[in-house]
């Protein structure tokens, strides 16, 4: 019986399945979106948006970082964005590059809040909106639902933000966490920081 049970979540998992977070039995554990570049990380900083040809992100950036071992340093090219769409942003995806043609994501139900410490390289940049879900709005497999803060004015200083998920339905996540900025809110540059991404 063991054997038939291993054979079945096995399939269950190649296939795609949504994957739970916690046990149904238990209280809700942090799932990490990333804590640092070596760690069992859940989401793909993969979801460039419009195209990615304005951003950098280093998801392996050591210098002067909240916590751990290393960070992300995210360079948001206005110039170039300026020339374009001007705006970009990104999504951590779960598989990667998943905009809810495929099953993915995860059952995060039991999660309250979306946690993260943000900074901005001067101070002063302005991000539109920081978000959880609203992937796949007319695919197949969208995410089941949405929260967002925003916008949000950086200070140089690492502060620690979060976003309220009670009352959402988060039984199929696939966009685990996202950020969009545009050239109009920062017209000189815009470089910023983020470390300990956790649904809690």
């Amino acid at each position: 019986m063991f054997k038939i049970f291993v054979l079945v979540l096995l399939i269950g998992v190649g296939l795609g399945n949504v994957v739970h977070a916690r046990d149904d039995a238990g209280p809700f554990v942090p799932f990490i979106v990333y804590r640092d570049k070596t760690s069992p990380n859940r989401y793909v900083p993969s979801g460039y948006m419009p195209n990615g040809e304005c951003v950098k992100l280093d998801d392996a950036y050591t210098k002067d970082c909240a916590e751990g071992k290393s960070c992300i340093k995210v360079v948001y090219d206005t110039a170039c964005s300026a020339k374009s769409r001007r705006w970009a942003g990104v999504y951590w995806l779960n598989p990667a590059d998943n905009w809810g043609e495929r099953k993915g994501g995860y059952d995060l139900n039991g999660a309250r809040k979306l946690v993260f410490w943000a900074k901005g390289e001067k101070g002063g940049e302005q991000i539109a909106e920081f978000k959880v879900g609203g992937v796949g709005a007319n695919r197949e497999f969208p995410d089941t639902d949405t929260a967002s803060i925003g916008p949000v004015i950086l200070s140089k200083e690492w502060r620690e933000y979060s976003i309220d998920l009670r009352g959402k339905d988060l039984s199929s996540i696939i966009g685990g966490f996202a950020w969009v900025a545009s050239v109009d809110a920062n017209p000189g540059s815009c470089t910023f920081f983020l470390d300990n991404i956790r649904f809690e």
